[in-house]
């Protein structure tokens, strides 16, 4: 018997692809496979109940706790893509791998997937899954599938779909992020209305500080401050004092609390992997303020030239993750890199959130590359160095530049026409 696992969400586009799998490619079973990776509720009440009207054997997989830890890894990497946090991509690689590990549990000889030939998620799901043995298939893909096609297609085979009616906006949501696109916000021109964001109020005048602990560059506590600039906890929030949490219910409690302040929206045009250009409009505010705290300890505990060459290597890691390869051995290779910085950057990180920002406003480390009395202007010596040590330092600074500017001045000068060389002279 011929089985093929189907990546299953229970829209329009899996949905279709369960009797297409049998119709046109021959498969004896389809099986459904559901990775939760923080999504709302109603959208496995919505695979739950396509799966039993199709009859279809659907697989729930939780992989909230791995996908935690690759956003995790990701803030130790700095990781954005061209000025947002990294989201669907650093998802889909878990889901892909949940995915290929219930085929092969379930004897299937085949993985597919609902997507289309113009997005990236056909290439993150691939890329994990192509290093089976198993064959891939996209029926939306290989058979052209438009969206009108399938919702007639639903309609004639009685889907258990709503006319393919998903409503004006196209969303994704996990764990890390939220995006939404389609429809006229496909306009670079169009202003969205404040109904897209779900995650983020309307940003205002009102401030909030937190706190997030760091340990070896991964988040493992949030203290939630209140509005007190001296740091005293409200009332409301004292429950949240100094706790320490577990990587997804700290990072679900931060969606709420930054979210609350309009922390974490983006709204740009992004460069896809085949070339096309989009629109898109993300929310993301527990990731928004971890990567802020995080880049601001370790400007506290990392040297300039760490600072400097992390740049780089963090650019790599994120271009790698948004492609969705984040096994490549270029990856493991940075990571290396990553963790050997990160044996620093323990401490903690106060931000202050207020009219949709979320800024550092103080760090603390034992590992700090910082001294008070060095930095000071009060002090004239400190470890047998003085002010006046600097002379010699000055003098030398710029030495090189200096020269090479008096030897071009002297060339220049050396090679302007006189009279004698044939260079015109003034008449009387």
């Amino acid at each position: 018997m011929k089985r093929v696992a189907l990546a299953f969400s229970g829209g329009l586009d899996t949905t279709v692809c369960v009797p297409l799998l049998e119709e046109e490619y021959g498969y004896d079973e389809v099986i459904g496979v559901t990775v939760d990776v923080g999504q709302p509720e109603e959208e496995f009440r919505e695979a739950e109940e396509t799966a039993e009207a199709l009859g279809l054997e659907n697989h729930v997989v939780d992989a909230k706790e791995e996908f935690a830890s690759v956003c995790f890894d990701a803030v130790k990497a700095n990781a954005t893509y061209q000025g947002y946090p990294l989201g669907t991509a650093l998802a889909r690689p878990v889901i892909a791998q949940a995915i290929l590990e219930v085929a092969e549990e379930q004897g299937c000889s085949a993985l597919a997937h609902g997507c289309t030939g113009k997005g990236n998620d056909q290439l993150r799901f691939e890329a994990v899954w192509r290093g089976s043995d198993m064959e891939v298939i996209a029926p939306v893909r290989e058979l052209g599938l438009t969206r009108e096609w399938e919702i007639e297609y639903a309609d004639e085979k009685d889907l258990p779909v709503e006319a393919g009616n998903e409503g004006v906006w196209s969303i994704d949501t996990n764990l890390w992020s939220r995006s939404v696109e389609g429809g006229q916000l496909e306009e670079p021109s169009y202003v969205p209305p404040e109904e897209i964001y779900d995650w983020t109020s309307e940003p205002t005048n009102e401030t909030e500080l937190v706190e997030i602990e760091f340990d070896e560059g991964v988040p493992v506590a949030l203290d939630v401050l209140g509005s007190d600039a001296s740091g005293s906890q409200s009332d409301a929030n004292a429950s949240d004092a100094g706790e320490e949490l577990g990587s997804v219910e700290l990072i679900e409690r931060l969606n709420e609390v930054a979210g609350a302040h309009g922390v974490g929206r983006t709204d740009l045009m992004e460069d896809r992997m085949l070339g096309l250009k989009v629109r898109e409009n993300y929310e993301h505010p527990a990731a928004t303020v971890l990567l802020n705290a995080h880049e601001a300890l370790e400007d506290l505990v990392l040297t300039k030239d760490e600072r400097s060459f992390k740049v780089g290597v963090d650019h790599e890691w994120a271009e790698k993750a948004y492609e969705g390869l984040l096994f490549a051995p270029l990856v493991k290779a940075l990571d290396g890199f990553v963790d050997t910085t990160q044996e620093k950057v323990t401490g903690t990180v106060t931000i202050k959130l207020e009219g949709g920002t979320a800024r550092p406003v103080g760090r603390e480390s034992e590992y700090a590359v910082y001294s008070a009395s060095a930095a000071s202007f009060n002090t004239e010596t400190v470890d047998g160095i003085a002010q006046e040590d600097a002379t010699g330092v000055a003098k030398y600074h710029g030495l090189q530049e200096r020269l090479s500017n008096a030897v071009a001045e002297d060339v220049a000068a050396r090679d302007v026409p006189t009279a004698a060389d044939g260079g015109s002279e003034t008449e009387n």
